[in-house]
């Protein structure tokens, strides 16, 4: 018994040890499964992290690509800007609208008036700059009263065709195909001349020769080339310009040669005896010009400048050409000389008040000297004949409001006095021309950036007759005809768009 008893409890213990290991196996492989999966999941983890590094260089990588492009593109697209920029011309407009009150006192007592003469003018001006040395510089021109003008026209019975009558000239077809040109010319700029350290300039063209210094000023504009004083007209020509301060240690010193042409003598195209441009007999000769213009000094407040020009040939019509066939038609009479000294004070002291810092203040002394062609007269003279004239003015600011500049001139002429001003804008002419008194008063306002207004009055009192003529017997200070004008007044209002 005892011994089946222990072998039955031996069994026993031996199945319970074995029911116990097989437990623990499973829990082990239960374990190591866990530990596997741990693995898995752990290496999955690493494979995903490598990934994702992966990925970022990947797309650190196209970032770096798109950047490239991007530098390479806006490279590009300087180039194309920069070649833009120098391949367009750059425009300005300046349009202007104005109305003008003329009238004259004749030396009979008779006065003449219009009380509303109303005009545009367009300036489109140009530049281009191929390189950095040369430009050119352009200003197409349109001025034109409101309306029709022409006596064809407005006289009874009128013309036998109208197509070119102002209401439709832009809407038919016509004959007509001019446009004007104000200035064109190109400029060469550069630092050094011959190796030295002077810089200079070379122009040539039509060029920029009116609303020069002493005129610009009521005109409400930047100076061009020439003093207005003595040569205010367009012209053909060229200039060669030099900066002296720097070889002379002068503030401001430069010189400018300048030669032009004002008339050509020659026959055109499809001439009846076929002598194409050939000089024309029939036909005043060439009116040319040289001059030189110098500024000894000029420190940006206080300035001097001067000029000296001679023109040869130049023209006017005859007495006796009246009532024939050559009424109207201009003849040599000579060559004249033109001098200026002109001072320019350009701030009023030093600090005195906020007004006479921003003053400017000038006086100018002018000669004209006439050399009659053998055997001929000039202005009415065999002999030689000096004129003078004076020139006094001020620009300043209106005490009324910030945004204004008011002026006022005064010049007076003698009885020779001749310049060369055709150009000056002044419907009732050129003032500074004026052999006796003249004087006007001016207030230019600013709207806007672009819009600006201005008030002006011009008045002049003639001493002798002939002030605004050519060079020939109707620019005689003696005529002393009766309807001659004595007297002149001009009231000017316009608006101006700048941009």
């Amino acid at each position: 018994m005892k011994k089946g008893f222990l072998s039955l409890c031996c069994v026993a213990a031996l199945a319970s040890s074995s029911f116990a290991s097989t437990d623990m196996m499973k829990q082990l492989e239960a374990l190591k499964a866990q530990i596997a999966a741990l693995e898995a999941q752990i290496k999955a983890q690493g494979e995903k992290s490598t990934q994702l590094e992966d990925g970022l260089k990947q797309q650190e990588q196209k970032i770096v690509k798109v950047e490239k492009k991007v530098n390479k593109t806006n490279e590009t697209v300087n180039q194309v800007k920069a070649h833009d920029a120098g391949d367009n011309i750059k425009w300005d407009v300046d349009f202007r609208t104005q109305v003008d009150n003329v009238s004259y006192k004749l030396r009979n007592g008779k006065k003449l008036r219009n009380d509303g003469i109303m005009s545009n003018r367009l300036w489109l001006n140009m530049k281009f700059q191929a390189d950095d040395n040369s430009s050119f510089f352009g200003t197409l021109a349109y001025n034109k009263l409101y309306g029709d003008n022409r006596a064809d026209i407005t006289t009874q019975g009128g013309t036998g065709n109208n197509a070119g009558f102002d209401w439709v000239t832009n809407e038919s077809a016509t004959n007509d195909n001019e446009i004007k040109v104000k200035e064109a010319f190109w400029l060469y700029a550069n630092d050094t001349f011959l190796g030295t350290e002077v810089p200079w300039t070379a122009s040539v063209g039509r060029r920029p020769s009116t609303d020069g210094l002493g005129i610009n000023f009521r005109a409400d504009q930047e100076r061009k080339s020439a003093l207005s004083h003595t040569v205010n007209v367009e012209f053909d020509g060229a200039s060669v310009m030099f900066n002296l301060d720097k070889l002379t240690g002068v503030d401001g010193m430069w010189v400018k040669f300048c030669a032009g042409r004002g008339l050509t003598n020659a026959k055109l195209r499809f001439s009846s005896d076929g002598y194409d441009y050939i000089d024309d007999s029939d036909t005043a000769e060439n009116v040319d010009m040289a001059g030189i213009i110098f500024v000894p000094y000029d420190n940006g407040q206080y300035s001097i400048h001067t000029n000296y020009a001679k023109a040869w040939n130049l023209i006017g019509n005859k007495m006796s050409d009246m009532g024939t066939a050559n009424e109207g038609k201009f003849h040599n009479f000579g060559d004249i000389e033109l001098a200026t000294i002109m001072f320019k004070v350009w701030g009023v002291g030093n600090g005195i008040s906020d007004f006479l810092d921003d003053t400017t203040l000038f006086a100018s002394y002018a000669m004209s000297k006439t050399d009659p062609d053998a055997g001929g007269s000039m202005l009415g003279s065999t002999k030689s004949e000096t004129g003078h004239s004076y020139l006094i003015g001020a620009n300043m600011p209106c005490p009324l409001s910030e945004d204004a500049r008011v002026g006022i001139e005064w010049n007076k002429g003698s009885k020779y006095w001749r310049s060369i001003t055709y150009g000056e804008d002044t419907m009732a002419g050129s003032k500074i021309a004026a052999r006796g008194t003249a004087w006007e008063i001016y207030r230019h306002q600013k709207l806007t950036d672009a819009l600006s207004f201005t008030l002006r009055y011009t008045h002049i009192d003639y001493d002798y007759t002939g002030s605004n003529g050519f060079f020939g017997d109707f620019g005689n200070p003696e005529m002393n005809n009766a309807s001659d004008v004595v007297e002149a007044q001009n009231i000017t209002a316009n608006i101006r768009y700048r941009f």
